[in-house]
């Protein structure tokens, strides 16, 4: 299967005031995202608030991101869900629909305490669409699945054809190492934290990794990666070192999901509110959450529409 090369974002839910989807704003987010350097999106994640989405929204925005992707935009479409029926149905979805991929992570309930349970559940998802490739997303720190995951390529393999690899959201680059080397590089191992990006280029040999806050710092995170294959170190640890300072500030406005999606109004793409239960950023907060962004000179850097 074809290797993801580059970064892939995780876009936010379009949301209208009312609290509605709002896909008219997905053609300008699609080309934004193209402007800036990302190779494709996975839609409908933690990012995008998928879990609190209904099957009928999830399919709506699947098929705006498709519709609306540049060429060689790659889409990969979340379908994870606590209903596995619902997850498969909306694999098959997205294999009717023409999208590049398709993805899930564990349940958050009921959780998922043993391999073998993973793979029954990974399984049934991946063989709903057998045509697309299935990525395995690792987020333990959301649904409590703290699974080994070498032990997870050991129990697929040959068992399910179309799984691509995993998108690797946790703290341990060993594992992380561990599971890019089985095999000889087997599988696909996406790097999924922002903030351990150089990390995981210079121990991890990583290629591709699909992350949040590339919808308004894109162009740092992609020049990272630049930076560390011309061989120049200093630059991808300044900047690397630049992408933990924005992370700082919307760590004190709820995180990626909260203050990540009020930072898109600030350069210029509203994407509306969080749904309850996220406690949305106010005035208020909006106008802190501007100054400590000025204060480390994001607005120069930012992603540019």
């Amino acid at each position: 299967m074809e290797r993801i090369i580059g970064l892939i974002d995780a876009p936010f839910t379009p949301m209208k005031p009312n609290g509605d989807i709002n896909p008219d704003v997905i053609p300008a987010y699609a080309a934004m995202l193209a402007k800036n350097g990302l190779k494709g999106v996975f839609i409908n994640g933690s990012s995008g608030e998928g879990y609190m989405l209904t099957p009928e929204e999830r399919k709506t925005l699947a098929e705006a991101w498709v519709k609306a992707a540049p060429e060689g935009f790659k889409v990969i479409v979340h379908v994870g869900s606590c209903c596995l029926r619902e997850a498969a149905e909306l694999a098959r979805h997205a294999e009717q629909i023409g999208a590049w991929g398709i993805g899930s992570m564990a349940p958050p309930f009921p959780k998922i305490g043993r391999i073998e349970e993973l793979v029954l559940y990974c399984e049934a998802i991946a063989g709903a669409a057998p045509s697309l490739p299935f990525y395995y997303y690792h987020i333990p720190a959301f649904n409590g699945c703290f699974l080994p995951m070498l032990e997870l390529l050991k129990a697929v393999d040959g068992r399910i054809p179309n799984f691509a690899g995993i998108k690797y959201t946790f703290e341990s680059l060993y594992e992380y190492n561990q599971c890019r080397l089985y095999k000889d590089g087997k599988y696909d191992m996406l790097h999924g934290q922002d903030e351990t990006y150089l990390p995981s280029l210079a121990q991890g040999g990583a290629q591709g990794g699909i992350c949040g806050t590339t919808n308004y710092n894109g162009r740092v995170q992609v020049a990272i990666g630049e930076a560390w294959a011309a061989g120049d170190l200093a630059k991808a640890r300044e900047l690397q070192d630049y992408s933990q300072a924005v992370i700082n500030v919307i760590c004190n406005f709820r995180g990626n999901i909260v203050g990540g999606k009020r930072i898109m109004k600030l350069i210029g793409l509203d994407l509306g509110p969080n749904r309850v239960p996220w406690r949305n950023v106010t005035p208020e907060e909006e106008k802190e959450l501007r100054a400590q962004l000025e204060a480390i000179d994001f607005f120069s850097r930012c992603n540019v529409l």
